[in-house]
């Protein structure tokens, strides 16, 4: 049975070092991009969380069970970022 590959094997043996070098770096760099990529929205999403200013603002009690009185929907979300309620504790007193 393998007596009737055996042509076959041979007449492809000369390009299948070429095409499995091909495939590995290939392989490498679709690693390196996915890896470039997810530290790259991480960086990313890093910026934007420390753009809330709640752990800075007057209004924040520090407790889990109710973070900000005046809006505790949105401390320390996204939604936070342009609160108009924001008071910096720094510049009060």
């Amino acid at each position: 049975m393998f007596q009737l590959l055996y042509p076959l094997i041979h007449a492809i043996q000369p390009f299948l070092v070429p095409i499995c070098l091909v495939c590995a770096w290939v392989l490498v760099l679709m690693l390196a991009a996915n890896l470039w990529s997810a530290v790259a929205d991480g960086v990313a999403r890093s910026k934007r969380m420390h753009q809330i200013p709640c752990a800075n603002c007057a209004f924040f009690t520090g407790d889990y069970r109710l973070k900000c009185p005046v809006r505790p929907r949105i401390a320390l979300t996204e939604e936070a970022i342009d609160c108009s309620d924001y008071q910096d504790y720094h510049k009060i007193g």
